[in-house]
């Protein structure tokens, strides 16, 4: 529902066609109640594939939002068939997979996006601005955390909603820090403007049974030189929802909150901290562009989502029109962003199976 919401709110892009369940029967069913035409509720991915490639408006941008080792499949499969896609995080189960993608996406010149929709908060994107235009000096230190009680309770073992993700068959080679820490990793990436280079992780399982890990602790540096920490964990009962970016340089530190996601704290050097506030004057053209709503007033993660969504609709229309896009609007994570994460995530399971020994990105 976020995704439909976000990719409507401004008129850029309209619900067209889709796949909504894995039963064939509800996927039609569900996707009517939502508003699509009865020949354009389809009832599986493959369905909807062929049906779009042959409708004389076909749509141009496709969101994959399904459990993580189907990922590589479809969008592939619609990438190949010339659809611009979105597709959820991790971009796929598999390092291989990953590359692949990257490779079709640039050869293709198809927009190939992954939904690290946090990426696309006001205040996020003014953090990134903020470091790019050198507030902060050189970044020395930068700590993420996603961290909540989401998976604390055995007794969802036989929950849908929470089993695939401790199923290696369906997860890939990690649960929390896959699922969750890797949007504090391409957080940390994104504002930062660096990448991880080597990794030093624990993974533990506080559940007894599961597959995969629920909590996980990684120590990273990045090819700048900046250290970094991120904390996952399923685990951490009294936590809503536990995602926050501190980065901290040579003359300040900066602090966001996803729970408060308008506010900012922006600590300079032998300074007080100040709070900047979603909507403020002076904040970046980033900020700006992505600031929805009066100041005062919350904006949360659908508002988010739909800032990736405008910046797709943009970048896919200027491809239509043979234009070039607004430079603002390239903030998407891409697939190579993706892959980026994907090779991260690799090199945390090899170090926590090695009992933490560093391990290069």
């Amino acid at each position: 529902f976020v995704h439909l919401a976000a990719a409507g709110l401004d008129g850029r892009l309209e619900f067209a066609a889709g796949a909504m369940d894995e039963d064939p029967k509800r996927a039609r069913e569900y996707g009517i109640r939502l508003g699509l035409d009865v020949e354009r509720a389809y009832g599986n991915w493959r369905e909807m594939l062929e049906g779009e490639r042959e409708h004389p408006r076909g749509v141009d941008i496709v969101t994959v939002a399904t459990p993580n080792v189907t990922h590589f499949e479809i969008t592939k499969s619609f990438l190949e068939a010339g659809f611009h896609v979105l597709c959820e995080k991790p971009l796929t189960a598999t390092l291989d997979e990953a590359r692949t993608l990257v490779g079709i996406a640039r050869d293709s010149g198809r927009v190939c996006a992954v939904n690290y929709g946090y990426s696309g908060y006001p205040m996020v994107r003014h953090m990134r601005a903020m470091v790019a235009r050198g507030d902060l000096g050189g970044i020395r230190v930068v700590f993420g955390e996603f961290a909540g009680g989401f998976h604390a309770d055995p007794r969802d073992e036989d929950n849908p909603r929470v089993r695939w993700r401790f199923d290696p068959e369906q997860a890939g080679i990690s649960a929390i820090t896959a699922d969750c820490g890797i949007h504090a990793m391409h957080m940390a990436c994104f504002v930062t403007g660096q990448r991880i280079v080597s990794v030093s992780s624990d993974y533990a399982h506080g559940v007894a049974g599961r597959a995969l890990e629920d909590d996980s602790l990684t120590a990273f540096r990045m090819d700048n030189g900046t250290v970094g920490r991120l904390w996952a964990s399923g685990l951490a009962i009294g936590r809503t929802h536990g995602l926050t970016l501190q980065v901290f340089g040579e003359r300040g530190g900066l602090r966001w909150i996803q729970e408060q996601p308008n506010q900012l704290f922006w600590t300079p050097l032998n300074q007080p901290t100040r709070i900047l506030e979603r909507g403020d004057p002076g904040l970046s053209p980033e900020a700006d562009r992505a600031s929805r709503v009066t100041l005062g007033h919350p904006e949360g993660l659908t508002l988010a989502f739909a800032n990736i969504y405008r910046d797709l609709a943009d970048v896919v229309a200027a491809k239509k029109a043979n234009n070039s896009s607004d430079p603002l609007s390239h903030g998407y994570p891409t697939a190579e962003d993706g892959l980026h994460s994907i090779e991260t995530i690799y090199a945390t399971a090899a170090s926590a199976a090695q009992g933490g020994t560093w391990v290069q990105v």
